[in-house]
């Protein structure tokens, strides 16, 4: 109960479905060959789950709003499992987490 009333910003909730969209349309983002490692992006339900692992991290700092910080602390726990990759990156030794860093580091959050 709680944890809905920790307050996230619309700005940050539009860099979280940023980063869901990049593990879905990679090339969009600028990220090509990342688009050849990934077969199956983070579904839309994923955001959900990062915006309310985002506040929890929050309230866990003891703050009542989420911080950037707290989004790039989670989504490698939350997005993880949620990624497939494709052959091609088992080949290259390309891990989920080394995709989700190169997201983080990748997509920006616009003001």
């Amino acid at each position: 109960k709680e944890i809905n009333n920790i307050t996230i910003s619309e700005t940050l909730e539009k860099y979280i479905i940023e980063l869901i969209f990049a593990t879905r349309n990679p090339a969009d983002y600028g990220l090509t060959k990342e688009a050849d490692y990934i077969q199956f992006g983070a579904s839309p339900r994923a955001s959900i789950h990062l915006n309310l692992a985002a506040k929890v991290m929050a309230y866990l700092e003891g703050r009542d709003y989420v911080l950037p910080e707290d989004i790039k602390e989670m989504t490698p726990d939350v997005l993880n499992h949620r990624i497939i990759l494709t052959y091609e990156a088992e080949a290259d030794n390309i891990s989920t987490l080394q995709i989700i860093q190169t997201i983080l580091s990748s997509v920006a959050i616009n003001r």
